[in-house]
């Protein structure tokens, strides 16, 4: 397992160690030893989750607040996304700013999003299954979202709005000024 730290401070890419022969192919998806050995902390993933959705979905941007914060190990198992990770954690030299990292069923990345960050992706494939490790359980009283589409973030989804499928809460999240 490679492991890579992004601009932002604390948020990996996760490159898998992957064995293929004329059969197919195998790779440990995740090991926790290994996991928090290269990352230096000690996170314990205690809830999976998977969604389904079609190209132009996008999802996002979301996060779970005070004690009810997750940790995310996020992947994608078909397909292909944009996925964005907005560090909105007080006090951080890169309050606001975000990465973006295209993960695909092809190149098997993971992304580590720390506590303090908004999440989302888009859907840029026909159709994609997006996996995610969380380190905490999820409460719907501590939910909250950003529009993904608040041009103070600048998030370039990589298609046209127009083309956007987003759900009935995230066109009506508050700006990004509004909530944090």
């Amino acid at each position: 397992m490679k492991i890579t730290e992004t601009k932002i401070k604390g948020c990996y890419i996760v490159e898998p160690n992957k064995y293929g022969d004329s059969r197919g192919y195998f790779f440990e998806s995740f090991n926790a030893n290994t996991f928090n050995k290269l990352i230096g902390d000690n996170i314990t993933f205690v809830q999976d989750n998977q969604s389904y959705s079609t190209k132009g979905v996008l999802r996002g941007l979301h996060a779970q607040s005070g004690e009810y914060a997750q940790a995310k190990l996020v992947r994608v198992l078909d397909g292909e996304v944009l996925d964005i990770a907005v560090d909105v954690r007080p006090g951080s030299a890169t309050y606001g700013e975000h990465v973006a990292v295209k993960l695909s069923a092809a190149n098997n990345l993971q992304l580590f999003i720390p506590r303090g960050f908004l999440h989302g992706f888009v859907v840029l494939s026909e159709e994609a299954t997006f996996f995610y490790k969380c380190d905490n359980y999820y409460n719907k009283d501590a939910e909250c979202g950003v529009d993904p589409l608040d041009a103070e973030l600048a998030i370039d989804w990589e298609m046209p709005s127009a083309q956007l499928i987003l759900s009935e809460k995230d066109l009506n999240a508050p700006s990004f000024k509004e909530l944090f």
